[in-house]
């Protein structure tokens, strides 16, 4: 436990999670943050990123699956560890949490249970990267309950499961839904009309996805 008198508490990093249907461009967001960035990609979606984007890419294969929870771990500590990087990124939660959950079936039986370890995984994740003080951004992709007759509030969501999203998002500072309208790309960030959406760092609740970060941490007023 750390004590911290008041007024010297450290600043943490900015926090953003953004999920969305496949192909709306969840990945590209990357380019607006500033700095050295270190991106952990679970689906080889990361063909969007180029040199220039000052981005190293992790890229997970099919024979790291196994052993990820121990892989993704380590290399999240050493990555917060490191001067080199400022921006740690991890690209599709929606197949890290699969992969994880595969392999605690794997181990246990305990349906209940199991899912109780992923919850508790993703949030050690979380806090670690909350108190890391570097800038994050994860993405997820999203399911649709129209089916099930829901109103627009509850008809999206991360494809994650509940209790593991807000073990994971508790920390977050920016959560949103990304989509697409009329060729224009955009992040819903109203709780009021998407359960599943936060913004505390402004007055924002609805942006375009290019303005996703404020450049030089500025805060943007919404008339």
């Amino acid at each position: 436990m750390k004590v911290f008198e008041a007024g010297s508490e450290p600043s943490p990093g900015k926090m953003y999670f953004v999920y969305g249907a496949q192909g709306t461009g969840k990945t590209s967001i990357v380019k607006q943050f500033e700095g050295r960035k270190l991106l952990f990609s679970f689906d080889l979606s990361s063909d969007v990123i180029g040199e220039e984007d000052n981005t190293t890419v992790f890229q997970f294969e099919e024979s790291d699956l196994p052993k990820i929870q121990g892989a993704v771990n380590d290399l999240v500590h050493k990555s917060i560890a490191s001067d080199k990087y400022q921006v740690i990124i991890l690209d599709n939660l929606s197949a890290l949490q699969n992969y994880v959950l595969e392999n605690i079936d794997n181990a246990s039986k305990d349906g209940r249970q199991n899912y109780q370890k992923l919850q508790v995984w993703f949030r050690t994740i979380g806090t670690a990267l909350r108190l890391s003080g570097k800038t994050v951004y994860a993405t997820a992709h999203q399911v649709d309950n129209g089916a099930n007759g829901l109103d627009d509030r509850g008809r999206f969501a991360p494809d994650m499961n509940e209790k593991t999203f807000n073990a994971f998002t508790s920390m977050f500072d920016v959560v949103g839904r990304l989509y697409m309208d009329k060729d224009e790309r955009f992040i819903d960030l109203n709780p009021e009309t998407n359960g599943y959406s936060k913004n505390r760092l402004d007055n924002r609740k609805l942006i375009k996805a290019s303005e996703l970060v404020i450049k030089n941490q500025e805060k943007k007023e919404v008339n």
